[in-house]
């Protein structure tokens, strides 16, 4: 990707990450990146096009991020993935803003697409990494809404920033800990996984 291109995505990122979709103009990015109307459509035919390969770019680097290592305990890595998640969050904040932003509108099609796609890959990561296949709908459920606690942590860390980042991180996998215990209570199947979890 050639360096104007990178801009552009830059200024959309930081513009989506603060606005809805629908608020921002391309001239409002043509500005911020310090670039005319015509390069945007250049690289872009329009708003939606410029919208939809600024969130492919963040939830790529996300997942790359995210990629487990396999090297230590299910709980081990799940401590990792959240250093890296965070590690994320902080350094491309605009990028991981925009992912999460927005109301309804912005949840359809190709948009609601690169959102969903990330959290069911991650819902697989945190599988694989607990060498579960096909989850039960118990644990399909506690995994989805652990990782939108997450997501909703990391949007009101960067808003507040008045937990203390590793106490955020540590709240964090003790409340996955506790999601499954309430889990296991329905579905016995759970209660093996947490007995992995230090191994």
């Amino acid at each position: 990707m050639d360096r104007r291109r990178e801009e552009l995505l830059a200024a959309a990122l930081e513009l989506f990450s603060k606005y809805d979709a629908e608020d921002v103009s391309i001239d409002d990015v043509a500005a911020a990146a310090g670039a005319s109307r015509a390069l945007v459509y250049h690289y872009y035919g329009g708003k939606q096009e410029l919208y939809v390969a600024a969130l492919r770019s963040a939830a790529v680097e996300l997942e790359a991020r995210l990629t487990p290592s396999g090297d230590g305990t299910v709980i081990e890595e799940l401590r990792a993935g959240l250093a890296r998640y965070f590690d994320f969050v902080e350094d491309h904040a605009a990028g991981f803003a925009a992912l999460l932003r927005g109301g309804p509108a912005n949840r359809a099609g190709e948009v609601g697409e690169i959102i969903e796609g990330v959290r069911r890959r991650l819902v697989k990561m945190i599988m694989g990494r607990m060498r579960v296949g096909e989850p039960s709908p118990a644990l399909r459920v506690t995994l989805r809404s652990w990782i939108a606690c997450v997501e909703t942590a990391g949007l009101d860390w960067l808003e507040n920033r008045d937990v203390d980042r590793a106490a955020l991180e540590r709240l964090l996998v003790e409340q996955m800990v506790a999601l499954l215990g309430v889990a296991a209570r329905h579905d016995g199947r759970v209660e093996g996984l947490i007995a992995d979890f230090g191994r």
